[in-house]
């Protein structure tokens, strides 16, 4: 499986990056390399997250839980696309 990021998802980083390490850079720092690690796991076991049951194809589209975030992601052949990735106390 290869392992994409669009261009939400890239943003998404890059907000969650900047907003922690206002108060944090080292925690800031943590919590992307834990994100990254865990979403290479997506290669290897693609179904490890749960199935968005309001998705247009729930098997397709899922969420994954790291920590207090979560990644939706799509399935689609041999691709995982990273959607989108937000705090799990954000307003979605």
């Amino acid at each position: 499986m290869k392992l994409i990021y669009s261009k939400s998802a890239v943003r998404d980083l890059a907000r969650l990056k900047e907003f922690i390490f206002l108060s944090d850079p080292p925690a800031a720092r943590r919590v992307i390399t834990l994100l990254l690690k865990r979403l290479e796991l997506l290669m290897t076991f693609p179904e490890i997250g749960v199935p968005v049951s309001k998705a247009p194809k729930p098997n397709s589209v899922r969420d994954l839980f790291v920590g207090q975030y979560v990644v939706r992601y799509l399935i689609s052949n041999n691709l995982i696309t990273i959607l989108r990735i937000w705090h799990e106390k954000e307003d979605r």
